[in-house]
């Protein structure tokens, strides 16, 4: 998908979350579009939805029921739905370093994104989650760093430092967006 998808990603966001809401589903926007929705740079991939893990089920039978395509691959953390536009939504309910839990949920902000107001992942959540799924077979550093250029003031680095410490993908992250000045943490202030 390129950046001339968002604004089907957008409208397949709004009929999404219109629907889990209605529904009573709690969810929370994730992802790349989580951080655009604070300014970051567009999203072209998909859409990430975050479910508890107990609402799966639900939210993929309510994406269904508004005539979204419902797929369960095999990875067992997430589900897909497909829009009418080929728009993939990620109803992601196990991601990597932060499962989703009522206190991911309630710490999460209430945005409007596309005049409708949603519970917005963490910009420390998001970039946890996509610095622990980097491994030697899916390292590419391009995503993370845009995010964090264009939303370096508003991450709190020491956070997302400590708890991504046990990789080594991640700490590779860090030497490079501290030496780039994009990251001020306690190793580079000074």
């Amino acid at each position: 998908m390129s950046n001339d998808c968002l604004p089907a990603m957008l409208d397949t966001l709004k009929r999404s979350a219109g629907a889990l809401r209605e529904a009573g589903v709690p969810f929370m926007l994730g992802g790349g579009l989580a951080c655009w929705a604070r300014g970051g740079p567009e999203s072209d991939h998909d859409l990430d939805l975050m479910v508890k893990p107990e609402d799966a089920e639900e939210a993929l039978a309510t994406l269904a029921a508004i005539g979204l395509r419902p797929e369960k691959p095999t990875e067992g953390w997430l589900y897909k739905a497909f829009d009418e536009d080929d728009v993939m939504v990620d109803i992601i309910f196990s991601p990597v370093g932060v499962p989703i839990t009522d206190e991911v949920l309630a710490r999460a902000d209430m945005l409007e994104v596309e005049a409708q107001p949603m519970l917005v992942m963490t910009l420390e959540d998001v970039l946890v989650t996509k610095l622990l799924a980097l491994d030697e077979n899916s390292l590419d550093y391009k995503a993370v760093l845009q995010i964090a250029r264009s939303l370096r003031e508003q991450i709190d680095w020491e956070d997302v430092r400590s708890r991504t410490a046990e990789s080594a993908y991640a700490a590779a992250f860090f030497t490079l967006v501290e030496e780039l000045g994009v990251a001020v943490t306690s190793r580079n202030e000074g």
